[in-house]
Order: C-alpha cells, then structure tokens, then sequence
C-alpha cells in the first residue's frame, strides 16, 4: 500500500500571511520616509514626530488586544479582513488631512486596524503548520515586515518625486484591498479547506496538544494572565518592541540627519538594512525548527536561537565609532536581522505553550503591552534627539538609544530562562 501524499497547500497560506504583513509595513513605514518632506509642510519639531508615532503605538496596543480576543471568537478569516480594511482605508485618509493634529488622527485609526495582523497571523500559522514547522512559517510571513521595509524606500521615494506625498499615501494604502481579493478566494481553517489533502490535514494535526481543537471556546483573559507561559510572550514584547519601532520610525532620519542621507531618491543604504532583516527572519525561524528536527526539546531550540539573536544585536554599541555610512549600515543590519530572529522565535513560542484556542488572544494581550511601552518610548527618543539637536550634537543623542537597544534584549532573555527554567505546555 502506498505511502499517502502530503501536499503543501499550507504554504500558499503562508504566503498570503507573508503578503499581508510586507503591506502592513509599507503602510506602517511610509511616514518615517516622508518625515523630512512632511517636518518642511507641516513645522514639525522631534517632538512632534514623536507624538504621532506615540499616537500610533497607542492605538496599536488598543487594536491588539482588541482584535486578540476578536480573532479567538469569530476565526482569522473574518478578523484579518477587518483588520485590513480599517487599516488600507486610514492610509489612504493620510493624503487628504491638512494638520498635525489630522496626521495623529488617522495614524491612530491605522494603528487600530494594524493591531489585528500579528493576532491573526500568528492563530493561522497555529492552526495551518505543525509545532517543527511553525518557526519557519512565522519567520518566512515575519519577514514580510523587512521586505515592506525593503520595497518602501524605493517605492516611495518615486512616487513622492513623480506625484507628490499625498498620492504616495492612496497608492500604498490601496494595495490592501488587492491582498484581500485573494485572502477571500484562498483562505479557510484546514478542517473545512476544499484543496487540501487528508494526508495534509494530518500532518497538520500530528503533534496536537490537548486542548488545540479548532472550534474550541476562547479562554478567559483572566486565565491567560495568570499563567506564566503568557508571561515569555509579554515580557519579551514589552522589551524589544521598542527597539524595532525606534529601527522602523527613525532609521530614516538617522542616516539623514548624522549621514547626510537623501531620502528623496531611493535609499540602497536602508534597502540593505532592510534586506539583511529578511534574512534574519527567515534564518531565525530556520533554525530553531532545524534544531527540533535534530531532536533538540522545543524551548531549548527556541531559546538557542534567541541567545544567538541578543548577542547579535550587542555590537549596536559600536555605531557610534563608524565614521562611513555603510559600517553604520552593516552593524545595524546586523542588529535589525537580529531582532528579527529573535521576533520570529518570540511569536512561535506562544504557539508552544499555549493552546491554539487562546494563541490569538495571548499575542494580543502581549502585543498590547509592547505597543504601550512604544507609546512611550517614541516621546523619550524626541525629548532626548530635540536636547542633543539643541547641543549641536544630534548624532550622541542616537547613541544614548543604540544603548538601551542592545541592553534590551540581554534583559528580556534572561526574563524568559528564568520563567522557562521549568516550563510545560500549559493544558487547560
């Protein structure tokens, strides 16, 4: 008798969650590229720059944990296309507001609805992939915020010298309702997918823990709080968000400002930051799953992976002595493509230790808390950039955050070994 077929219908899954999340970031990053053009029209101080992205971050956090448990409730395929739609229509709104107060309010509408892709990706990737392939599918659709922030610095430099800022805003938004045409047409849980095999759905299935059936009721917050397996996630997002909103929102102005970096024209420079991301991603995920495959436990592969990606972003310490734009490029390529290996084994180990009914409502309650400390920061990266801009000295003030970038995931790790140390699946 013949050895059943598995097909690979869940990579087309996977794709559509790659696709997703680049759009996602193309509309996430776009203002920190129009920044300069939009400080000229508007008299922007840092400050005030700053204050938007906090806008932003806020309600970020509120989409999070609002389409976390949203998503548990009505599944990914409803909750992802809500989550698109209020997002692609709040960045096409930027194009017809005229203040500084308009640009905080229709980022805050963007961060609500972009607060619903992780939630939704991450629950499809649990539903979609078994836990040895799982790190790879996060890391290969993660990597759709490098490739959204390899494809905006050139996209977006030429619309705005062709057409202007306005148009670069309705062009990128659109994109979002292209993505959904094909979620509606390619999506469903596997249970009731039409195109999949059955040798599929049980490879799918085949490492289950207790609890991971499709159609089981959501768990009380209360509950998910109060176990320490929803702790890793927390901590660790509360910790390095951060960071990789400061990567995503000043980078650009970074080079500008300390390199005399033209954002006008297409950036090669942020082009191989940001690819060098994509391949941390892909690669973080790579190789904790390649590590399962080898027989290693779930969390010390997860963990391994993770103590790589924090030793790779410490040279970030060294930034400040690079006296050529592109050593400044590959140390903080370096760091970037770190944290997202790092932010790829972050998402997974949600799926590990928690069961599938409640990884939505995990990622959003976390990702609510790191997008609320990314509230935060974005105010004290504009207080202390305008009191060294004041100085003369712009270029110290980004070495005071480049420090705390790096301590930030030593911190965080050593957080989730000591919550780890003795850790199960948690089985409700």
């Amino acid at each position: 008798m013949s050895k059943p077929v598995i097909t690979n219908y869940r990579w087309v899954i996977c794709a559509l969650l790659f696709f997703a999340t680049t759009i996602n970031y193309i509309d996430r990053q776009i203002i920190g590229l129009l920044k300069p053009t939009l400080e000229t029209a508007f008299k922007w101080t840092e400050a005030d720059y700053g204050y938007i992205v906090a806008a932003f971050a806020t309600c970020y956090a509120l989409g999070y944990v609002i389409f976390g448990g949203f998503i548990d409730r009505i599944g990914s395929k409803i909750g992802y296309t809500i989550s698109i739609v209020v997002w692609s229509i709040a960045a096409m709104l930027h194009a017809v507001v005229n203040t500084t107060l308009g640009f905080g309010v229709v980022r805050s509408l963007l961060g609500l609805g972009e607060g619903g892709n992780f939630p939704a990706a991450v629950k499809a990737t649990a539903e979609w992939f078994p836990k040895k392939e799982r790190a790879l599918a996060t890391g290969i659709f993660n990597s759709g915020t490098s490739i959204g922030a390899v494809v905006a610095p050139i996209l977006v430099p030429w619309i705005l010298g062709v057409y202007g800022w306005r148009p670069a805003f309705l062009i990128t938004g659109a994109i979002g309702f292209v993505w959904l045409i094909l979620w509606w047409l390619f999506y469903e849980i596997p249970s009731r997918h039409k195109k999949l095999s059955k040798a599929e759905l049980d490879y799918i299935h085949s490492d289950n823990e207790p609890g991971d059936g499709e159609n089981e009721k959501p768990v009380k917050w209360s509950k998910l709080i109060s176990v320490k397996q929803s702790w890793v996630f927390i901590s660790a997002k509360a910790l390095t968000d951060p960071v990789w909103w400061f990567f995503l929102f000043w980078l650009p102005s970074y080079f500008s400002s300390v390199y005399h970096l033209d954002l006008k024209k297409p950036s090669l420079e942020l082009v191989a930051i940001y690819a060098a991301t994509t391949i941390g991603s892909i690669g973080g995920g790579y190789l904790s799953s390649a590590l399962i495959k080898r027989g290693w436990l779930v969390l010390k592969a997860r963990k391994t992976t993770l103590l790589i990606a924090a030793i790779c972003v410490l040279p970030i310490l060294l930034v400040r002595y690079a006296t050529d734009i592109w050593v400044a490029v590959a140390i903080i390529g370096l760091a970037m493509a770190a944290h997202q290996a790092w932010s790829s084994n972050i998402f997974t180990i949600v799926s590990d230790v928690v069961p599938k009914k409640a990884v939505s409502s995990v990622v959003g309650i976390g990702g609510m808390t790191g997008s609320l400390v990314s509230a935060l920061f974005p105010l004290l990266v504009g207080i202390l950039l305008d009191h060294y801009k004041d100085m003369g000295n712009i270029g110290a003030g980004y070495n005071v955050i480049f420090v705390m970038c790096a301590m930030a995931y030593v911190i965080a790790l050593f957080i989730i070994h000591r919550l780890t140390s003795t850790m199960k699946p948690f089985n409700l």
